[in-house]
Order: C-alpha cells, then structure tokens, then sequence
C-alpha cells in the first residue's frame, strides 16, 4: 500500500515529522517498508529560462541557448530540442547532476566544439513521464533559479507500507489516518460526502447472485466529456506508481486508493440492455482489461449485460466496456463482493489485481452509499454531464459484532495494565462503539462503576470476532514496547526432552552425513512436470502453482540435488557432495528420505595417483552402508538385491533390503539418459536412504547390560570356496556368519579370484572368520566343527572349500 506524505494529510490534521510517523505506523502495526523522497533525485535540477537561441556553427539540429539559471550569471548550454527557443522556461541540470532515466552524470563538455554547461531536459529523462519530443515547457510566471522539485511539488516523500490480510480497513489512505490519529499523531479530518441530486430513474441494474454479490449499486452520468485528469490526481496515481490513463479511470483507481473502495466504470454506448449479477455459465469467456481472456465457470460471479459478460466481478473489468475518449455516457458501479467467493475466483483464474486485494479483505458494505456518491460528485465535477438517480440492487450484509468485553483482558491476555477509560478513548477513536455496563447488564456512566463495556465493531472491521483483537487493538495502540518483560515460569530441574524420535533420526543423519564431508542442501518441495517424469511423475500437482517450474509435489529428491549439483559444477566446482533430507510425496504419503548426490571427482588428480578419479557405485555403497548404520538400521543382515530402478544405470545400482520387500536404499550410478536430461556431463553416484522404511527399535524396558570386555583372544580362520560367478559376495558372507552364532563374532570378505585354478563361470571368495572362545579356550575339535558347520553354510549356496 502506497500513499504520499501529503495525501496522508488529506486525512489526517498533523504536525508530526515524517520521522515520527514511520516510526508510528510500523509501532502500531503497520509496517513501513520503505519511504522513498522522489524530489531527492531531481534536487540538482533548476527552473530556468532561455534568453538566447542561435544555431550551433557545426551541426544544423543543435542550438546554442544561453540559460538564465537565477543567480545572475547566465550559462552557455547545447540542446537538440525541437522547441528550444527564446523566452522558454524549462528544466536545467546543473553539472554533477545524474540523470535519472539513464544514469548520466552531467558535466562541462564541447559538443561539436562549443562548451555546454548542463542539459535542458525532457519528462522522460526526469522519469516524469513519456513525452521525448521536446523539452519541459514550464509556465512563464515560474520562477527563475528555483530548486525544480520545490517547484513542482516533487518533495513529497512516498510511504511504502505493508497491510497484513486482517485489516482490510487499512488498505485506503483514510483507514490509515485514523490508526494515525488513534496513537496521537493528529486528528481524522471529517470525510465530505456530497451526494449528486440526480434527475430521472437510475441505471438498470440487478444481483440475481446474491452469496457472490449481495449487493450492486449504480448510478449513469450523461454528457461526460472524458479527458485528461487534473495535475493533483495525476501527480499522486504517478507518486504511487500508477499510470494515469483518463479523467474516468483515475477517478476509480484514486478513490479505490484513497478509501479502500473498488469501483468500475463502464461506457453505458456498449452495453446491451440491463446490467445484472449473476452467476458466470461454464465456458463462457471474457476479454480482461489486461489483455488476456479468461474462460469462466458456474462458481464464479460476473457483471453482464443481456449479450456478454463485461466484468470478472470485483477483481477486473473488461475491455469491451471500457470507457475511452469518445465515451460520453457512463454507468458507475459500485458493488459488495463476498470476499471468498473472491478469493476462490481469483486462485481458479490465477489473476491479481488491486480490486481483488481489497474486496478479498473485505471492503466496509456500508460505504456503498458514501462511495457511489463521492465517485459520481468527482465524475460530474472532472468530466461534467448530469447523473441520474441511484440503482440499489439487493442488501448489504449487516456486519459490526456486538460483544461483551472485560478491561481486566488488556493485563490478563495482553500484559499491560490500561486504565478502562483509556482503552475506552482507544475503541472509540478507531471507530469502535462502547458502552459501559453493570452488573445486570444494563448501561451505565463511566463515572459510576461499570463491570464490563458492550463494544460494537465498526462496519470497516470484519477481522474483530472475539475480545483478544479488542485487547490487540488496545495494545498495538498503548504501545506493544510498553508491555513489560516477563520470564516465563520454570519448573525446577533439568527440562523433558521434546523432540521425537524422528526428529531425533533426523538431527543423527543430519550430523553423520556431514561428518562424511557431504554439504547439505535445501530444495525446493515443488518440481516442474518434465522433472519428475523420470521418476514416475507427481502423485499431486498444484492447482495454483508460482510457476510451471514448481508445479509438481516431488516423488524425489533427486531432482533438486541433480539441478543444484549441476549449477555447481558450471560454476567451476570439481566435485560436488550433496545431501538433504527431506520428503517425496507419493500417492499414499510423505515419506521422509536422505538423499546424497556425488559427482564430479571423487579423488584430485595428483603426483601419486595420477589422474582425478570419479566416484563409483562403490562409493555410493559406502555413504550408504555407513548412513544406514547410523540411522540403526541392521547393516549386518542387509541384503544387496536387484537394480534400484529406471533413473539408475543398468548392473551399476543396486537396492539394500531388509528380506525381499523391504527396501531401505538404492545406491549406484544414476542412468545416463538421466544426466543428459539434467544437462550433466560425466557419471553422477546417488543414495537414496528410506528413513521411514527403517525398523523401530523395540523398547524393551530393561537397561542394556554393561559391556565386558571378553576375556580369552579371538581366533581366526580363514576359507576360500569355489562359487558360481553369479552369487553375491555378500551373501556367502551373511551365510557363514550365520553357521554358528554363538561362537562367530564377524566374518568379512578379504579375497576375490578368478583366473588359472578356477573353472569359468565360477569365482574364488575367501572369507575371513572371528571365533570367541567363552569361558576356556577353543580345543582343535571345537574350532573343527565349527569349521565344518561354515563349510555346510558355504555348501548350501553352492560353495565347495577350495583345495
């Protein structure tokens, strides 16, 4: 929300500092964002008039001007404007000024050999409008040497104030004079309301939607002659950043700003009949003001005549009713939209506007009489003509809640003890009706002794439905800063903890992974449709996305990983370690994963190890193995199975599982196909860890037993068996673990041989053995028989001991 420090003062009577009203706003909680002096940029340019103009001796399209500039020593200056002549007031930057539409500094130099000390400039130079033809024509009587800015009323410093969606009554300049005038800062002035005495019937206008637009009230002026805008209303719709288009248009976006009520104005020659409110049919289209045509449904509320729509319903007109130069007969409309119909309405056809930001709010429905008629006095007064008589189709609804409040609440719920007849000055001067009561209920002076105050909202405020926002309209009033400090209380002793075990999974993977020397990054929930296609496509998708690009609920991380990776590695990284933990979104839930992307060179390149290496599967395996081991998965009885997928390379990934339906991760190479999708070059290895996949561990309730350290030496043996090529090393390894619990403590692959000795289409794999002797020392037929018990395991896959 946008308004001027001298618009502001339209409505409120003050001699406060623009200091003291930023700090003042943003204390009562309307956030100032910025406050921008457009007169500071232009404070190096002058009123100044032309004495003399002679043609320049080198170049027929410039003129050499001589420049009274007010202190009594005219300058010499170049100019190739068309109208430069004698006797012309203008604008003149002095040397050192900047430009503002291009940046340039100006300065003493020779243009085509002759000396120019300064710039004669145009409106579009001084970004104060498009006009390029010429320099600025100022008017005769200006006076001479006089700061430009002062002169033309540019030192009028813009706020830029932030209104949060609970307070509708704040998005006009007037709402917020009177939070101004409430903290002290002045006094609201007394809005003049004249209404037009109208001739004849009013317009044909009718709601047959009355949730959608409970009320539609018009009024018809005829005759009106629709040019330019005053200078004064201009120069605010510009200040704020809103182009004047015409008398008839500013008039609805000035009152729109000025009092936070929307209006439109449509040229009454294109209209077809009656003008009515109904709801829109499906598939029925209308061309925007914007530009853009929107096909419409049954859910949402036009503005049509017998033959076309002509408004998406308080949020933007249509063109083809629109008012132009020719127009010269008008319908001024001014309706109550229901703010959810509005909202719904505008997320469907995902357009904003200015209406639709205020009637969303809620606008106050008892202003339709008011703001039809300042808008109709502005019309008959800017554009003439003659106004008819006013339209009131259907009933606003009756808004301004009536309730019980006890003062007690300002220190009890807000922690700042207020005397009652301060927070009863406060309710009354934001427009809020209080009326003292006894204990029977009944009405009673102030003076008296009261038990609680009957307090009714005004029509404005919508958002107040209980007595905490009267004790937050006390105290954002009183002062916030005024509440006192005060610990909360604590009880003695160390505190419970609070996080869950999830979270707990959480912060140990968090902190293991990056112990590992992989960064963590954060991406972004949503993906675009091409993006998760390689994944099985999104389960959701969003129906009012930010973007195409962020339209669909990851089944992945990958996706967000491998883009991050890839900006890295354009950006001169050599190798890139990603991790995050976050959640895909599948059809039937959010499943919470750790995902870790390697690419890159997984080893530089140097004197001992020749050239850079890149990460393999094997690697991936490893962050794998050793995250799982962290989360408290069972590595010891993981099985390697299958392929991951089809994102994954083909006998290059792999899935770790706990049995054969449960997966705890996929690791590997990802898919070329993949890569080249990604706009990645060379082979990327990826770990996905399913952390909601991973078993509980189950409480059992007693105390896990101290460890002792055996007290007998471990013995090794070693076995080397002949086995199919095709059998997984990991699972003779599980096998022989498993031969004799008791006494095998470990057993870990040291040997893989294949070669001269060895049959084709088998393998050697030698296993190395930790046995742990109890009580006494292994006996040679102990040992033997466990020996005999691994080479039974080894036997079952198919292994025979090698001799």
């Amino acid at each position: 929300m946008k308004f001027t420090l001298s618009w502001l003062k339209e409505h409120l009577d003050t001699d406060a500092t623009l200091d003291q009203i930023d700090a003042a706003l943003t204390r009562i909680g309307l956030e100032v964002e910025g406050i921008e002096n457009p007169g500071e940029k232009l404070a190096a340019f002058r009123v100044a008039k032309v004495l003399t103009a002679e043609r320049h001796p080198q170049a027929d399209k410039l003129q050499v001007l001589t420049v009274d500039t007010g202190d009594g020593v005219p300058l010499q200056v170049v100019c190739g404007a068309p109208n430069a002549r004698a006797g012309l007031v203008g604008v003149l930057g002095l040397p050192g000024a900047t430009v503002p539409a291009n940046g340039m500094v100006l300065k003493v130099a020779a243009v085509r050999g002759v000396d120019s000390n300064g710039m004669m400039c145009s409106s579009r130079e001084l970004e104060l409008g498009d006009d390029h033809d010429g320099i600025i024509e100022l008017p005769e009587d200006a006076p001479v040497g006089t700061s430009f800015p002062d002169y033309a009323g540019l030192n009028d410093p813009v706020f830029d104030v932030s209104i949060t969606p609970n307070r509708p009554d704040c998005m006009g300049v007037r709402g917020i004079a009177r939070d101004l005038a409430a903290a002290g800062l002045g006094t609201l002035k007394p809005l003049a309301v004249e209404p037009v005495a109208g001739e004849g019937p009013g317009p044909d206008v009718a709601t047959l939607d009355p949730e959608g637009c409970p009320a539609f009230y018009g009024q018809s002026v005829s005759g009106v002659v629709n040019g330019a805008s005053p200078e004064w209303m201009q120069a605010r719709l510009k200040a704020i950043g809103q182009k004047p288009i015409s008398a008839l248009v500013d008039i609805t976006n000035y009152v729109s700003v000025d009092l936070g009520r929307p209006l439109h104005v449509y040229d009454r020659a294109k209209l077809s009949g009656s003008l009515v409110a109904r709801k829109a049919r499906d598939g029925e289209q209308v061309l925007a003001l914007n530009g853009k045509t929107y096909t419409l449904d049954a859910t949402m509320t036009v503005i049509a005549d017998d033959v076309a729509v002509h408004d998406i319903g308080g949020i933007m007109g249509g063109e083809e009713s629109g008012c132009s130069e020719s127009t010269t007969d008008v319908l001024i409309e001014c309706a109550y939209f229901d703010p959810e119909h509005i909202a719904r309405t505008g997320q469907k056809l995902m357009l904003t506007s200015d209406a639709r930001s205020r009637f969303e709010r809620g606008v106050d429905p008892a202003f339709l009489d008011d703001g039809l008629a300042i808008a109709t006095r502005l019309v008959v007064e800017l554009c003439g003509g003659t106004a008819s008589g006013v339209t009131r189709a259907g009933t606003p609804p009756q808004v301004g809640l009536t309730l019980g409040y006890d003062p007690a609440l300002a220190e009890t719920l807000g922690g700042l003890a207020i005397p009652a007849e301060r927070q009863k000055d406060i309710l009354e001067s934001l427009g809020f009706t209080v009326e003292p009561l006894d204990a029977n209920g009944d009405p009673v002076e102030l003076a008296q002794g009261f038990d609680a105050f009957r307090v009714t909202a005004p029509s404005w405020r919508r958002d107040v439905d209980g007595p905490a926002d009267l004790v937050e309209e006390v105290i954002r009033i009183e002062g916030i800063d005024k509440v006192p400090s005060t610990p909360l209380p604590c009880e003695a002793g160390v505190a419970k903890p609070t996080a869950t075990p999830e979270q707990k999974l959480e912060r140990r993977m968090r902190r293991t992974a990056a112990a590992r020397g992989l960064n963590e990054a954060v991406t972004w929930s949503f993906i675009a449709e091409p993006e998760a296609a390689p994944f099985g496509g999104g389960a959701w998708t969003l129906a009012n996305p930010i973007s195409e690009d962020l339209k669909v609920m990851r089944p992945s991380l990958l996706p967000g990983l491998l883009m991050a990776a890839g900006r890295n590695l354009k950006r001169g990284a050599t190798s890139v370690r990603l991790f995050e933990i976050g959640r895909r979104y599948l059809a039937d839930a959010e499943k919470l994963t750790l995902t870790a992307v390697l690419a890159g060179d997984a080893t530089p390149r140097g004197w001992a190890s020749g050239k850079a290496q890149p990460f393999t599967a094997y690697a991936a395996k490893a962050e794998a193995l050793a995250l799982l081991e962290a989360a408290g998965a069972p590595v010891g009885n993981l099985r390697v199975m299958g392929e991951a997928g089809d994102a994954w390379h083909p006998g290059q990934s792999a899935t770790l599982r706990l049995g054969p339906k449960t997966m705890l991760a996929a690791f590997g190479m990802l898919h070329p196909a993949l890569l080249k999708r990604f706009d990645l070059d060379g082979p990327v290895a990826a770990v996905e860890i399913f952390l909601d996949a991973i078993p509980a561990k189950r409480a059992t309730g007693f105390m896990r037993a101290p460890y002792t350290p055996p007290a007998l030496q471990a013995v090794t043996r070693d076995f080397a068996f002949i086995v199919p090529a095709g059998l997984a090393a990991g699972d003779l390894v599980r096998a022989v673990k498993g031969a004799d619990k008791a006494t095998i403590t470990d057993a870990r692959l040291f040997d893989l041989f294949t070669g001269a000795g060895v049959e084709e289409g088998s393998k050697s794999l030698a296993v190395e053995v930790t046995l742990q002797p109890g009580e006494k020392s292994f006996t040679d037929a102990e040992i033997k028989a466990v020996a005999d018990k691994v080479v039974a395991a080894a036997a079952k896959l198919g292994g025979v001991l090698r001799g």
